[in-house]
């Protein structure tokens, strides 16, 4: 027995729609395919993050030093030293280029 032209187009309409769905889940933007690359990027941006998390630490410690109140005076002698140029006779001075860290 024959099917019927509309029924074989509903079905062939069908069978389409699932082999794009099951070509989207090998292929796709978050397919079985991209999945080893999105966990690539997953790792990146995490050691990314705690570069940033070391960094913020490191300057929040930093603030904290040269708070008003409480200023540590050895890097407030270095930041005038650094900034202003300010050195006595007998010292000598040794700058560490900050564009390479």
């Amino acid at each position: 027995m024959r099917k019927q032209p509309k029924e074989q187009l509903r079905q062939g309409l069908a069978l389409l729609g699932l082999l794009a769905l099951t070509g989207f889940a090998i292929a796709g933007p978050s397919g079985l395919l991209a999945w080893s690359e999105n966990s690539a990027k997953l790792e990146s941006h995490k050691a990314h993050i705690a570069a940033l998390q070391e960094k913020r630490d490191e300057l929040k410690n930093r603030v904290e030093l040269l708070d008003p109140s409480a200023a540590d005076p050895d890097l407030v002698g270095e930041l005038l030293r650094r900034e202003m140029n300010m050195v006595h006779p007998d010292e000598v001075v040794i700058t560490l280029d900050e564009s390479e860290d």
